[in-house]
């Protein structure tokens, strides 16, 4: 990854570590990670990775019944959080390593399941993220992505810088077809392409980041004046229980390695 925006998420997501398991965001959720080990199906005896981890959530769900798990990230901040809830819930079987998507630290067909959940959209080379972990999958294994979908063309551009004043380590949501040809160019045929709508509080989802009240106030502006008829936002959001909400498109594509 370049250093620039490697240096940028070390730091975001270091001020996020220690509310990034909090209740009020959708991160954690369980219902929807129960959904994604269902969808997966994952056997007793696989050997899974998470690729940009975060807090490893997505892995710990895993965990439980699978082999092992690899959980790897670029911030320790993220993976201490991880290891402790790892701890917290008897999980023996997770190994927690730092490093980065763009150079997996592991050979060829090394995993039944590679899986990347809520990072692409951080990522500078997002083609060389998905070869990679293309790269260290097993013939016949499973790659997960799960991801926010971008808006539709014409606002994506707001969308994004939104997301960017928010999150200065966000560099572009991605669409289902910018992904499908990933997969396709991998030699990875798709079984799975589905998404989830998640309603989001505004205002937990930019505490999260700790962004600063005077960003705050703009991007809550935008989403009012949407509101009232406005400028459209890409984020479509509305009110309810007398706070601003949106949903977050979370597209899950699995395919498997020919």
């Amino acid at each position: 990854m370049h250093k620039s925006n490697i240096e940028t998420i070390k730091k975001s997501f270091t001020a996020q570590a220690k509310n990034f398991e909090s209740s009020s965001m959708s991160f954690s959720k369980e219902e929807y990670l129960n959904y994604t080990v269902s969808a997966v199906g994952a056997s007793v005896t696989d050997f899974i990775l998470e690729v940009a981890a975060g807090t490893c959530a997505c892995g710990r769900a895993f965990a439980p019944n699978t082999g092992a798990v690899v959980c790897l990230d670029a911030t320790p901040a993220m993976l201490e959080v991880g290891k402790q809830e790892a701890v917290n819930k008897n999980l023996s079987n997770m190994v927690f390593m730092q490093g980065t998507a763009e150079q997996l630290p592991f050979l060829d067909n090394s995993f039944d399941i590679v899986i990347s959940r809520l990072a692409f959209h951080h990522f500078p080379e997002t083609h060389r993220c998905f070869a990679e972990m293309a790269r260290v999958l097993k013939p016949g294994g499973k790659l997960v992505v799960i991801d926010m979908e971008a808006a539709k063309e014409e606002l994506r551009d707001i969308e994004d810088k939104l997301e960017t004043l928010r999150d200065p380590s966000h560099i572009r949501n991605l669409s289902k077809n910018e992904f499908a040809e990933m997969f396709i160019h991998n030699h990875l045929t798709v079984s799975t392409a589905d998404y989830t709508e998640i309603p989001v509080s505004a205002n937990a989802w930019l505490a999260l980041t700790n962004t600063s009240v005077e960003v705050s106030a703009d991007i809550l502006k935008s989403f009012a004046d949407e509101i009232a008829g406005g400028k459209s936002t890409g984020f479509e959001p509305y009110m309810k229980n007398d706070e601003i909400f949106f949903n977050q498109r979370w597209l899950m594509m699995i395919g498997k390695k020919d």
